[in-house]
């Protein structure tokens, strides 16, 4: 597959990449509560109705008392939150696990609305529940995950909020939480650093380009946590250097356009590394299942090999009434 790096060095797709417009991208947007997440769909959803490419979608917060967007599948339809938490007697949290569980088991559905709808839209974007956990931890977020990555190309989109993120401490602990996400869904990334209307993003690329001037922001901190980030920084070294950072803000709409850059790059990575380890997995489930099935066919033709016994004669053979036999039979018959 041939690829070309644009000014921003991200991949951009060729002519010789037509099949990647088959089926349309989907960004699921992650992030810490308050980090701008559904402020930031919003944006890019209005940024490609302004280009005539209107994309497909679907909010998954099911606690959510109303979005800036127009939902084409919206979870709050399906299941009733309030009445999830009064039914099974349950708190915030638990309540939107369940609801998520609820919804997951309907899935299917949303898979074929979105398979029929895929020739007239480029993105699906998922807009995820404010508490992060609850997505990415969960069964039924793990199900929605994988069950989405197996038929479209997916994408996953960690929002930070850079304002927040300022503090070296806290800025390491929003690169954790990225990593884990990407370690755990395997799929193509990018990290969005939201709000750059407020403090510009060129610190933290600093930070993750230059080792010593993230040391340097550390030695400010004279905590135990600014020792354990300080060793940790070290790890996250080989994380930063594949990733994929995106500058942008929700509100006034700045690196909306640099974002689509990366998902489209993350997009044919999706298909260059993801799908053929997806066909391997399929093959060796399926090469697993059939040694199974095999063995279980020989393990039974073993079992009654070993339990044949001796063929049963009959008493008396079979014969077909002579004609003589007949009339007395039909006589026996009428008594």
């Amino acid at each position: 597959m041939a690829e070309a790096m644009d000014t921003d060095g991200f991949s951009t797709v060729d002519a010789d990449s037509c099949a990647l417009t088959e089926k349309p991208t989907c960004i699921l947007c992650l992030g810490m509560a308050g980090s701008g997440k559904t402020t930031f769909v919003q944006r890019i959803n209005a940024h490609l109705h302004a280009k005539k490419s209107p994309p497909y979608v679907l909010n998954l917060d099911p606690a959510a008392h109303e979005v800036p967007y127009p939902a084409n599948i919206d979870i709050r339809d399906t299941v009733n939150y309030k009445e999830v938490m009064k039914q099974y007697k349950l708190g915030p949290n638990g309540a939107i696990v369940t609801s998520l569980n609820l919804f997951t088991t309907r899935f299917d559905q949303v898979l074929s609305l979105l398979e029929k709808r895929a020739p007239e839209c480029k993105y699906v974007i998922f807009d995820t529940p404010g508490q992060i956990e609850v997505f990415t931890w969960s069964a039924s977020g793990t199900i929605i995950t994988e069950t989405l990555a197996s038929t479209f190309p997916t994408v996953v989109v960690y929002v930070m909020d850079v304002v927040r993120s300022v503090s070296p401490v806290t800025f390491m602990s929003n690169m954790l939480y990225a990593c884990s996400i990407l370690y755990k869904t395997k799929l193509p990334f990018v990290l969005v650093m939201n709000k750059t209307d407020i403090v510009d993003h060129s610190f933290a690329v600093e930070w993750m380009e230059d080792f010593e001037i993230f040391q340097e922001a550390l030695d400010q901190e004279t905590s135990y946590t600014s020792s354990l980030t300080r060793s940790m920084s070290l790890v996250l070294d080989e994380f930063y250097k594949n990733l994929r950072t995106v500058g942008v803000s929700s509100l006034m709409g700045f690196g909306v356009d640099e974002f689509f850059k990366a998902v489209d790059s993350a997009r044919v990575e999706y298909k260059r590394e993801y799908l053929p380890e997806l066909e391997r997995v399929k093959k060796e489930k399926e090469s697993q299942e059939a040694e199974r099935r095999r063995a279980d066919l020989e393990r039974l033709q073993r079992d009654i090999s070993a339990a044949k016994g001796e063929p049963v004669p009959l008493t008396t053979p079979l014969t077909t009434p002579t004609t003589q036999q007949q009339p007395t039979m039909m006589a026996a018959a009428m008594r």
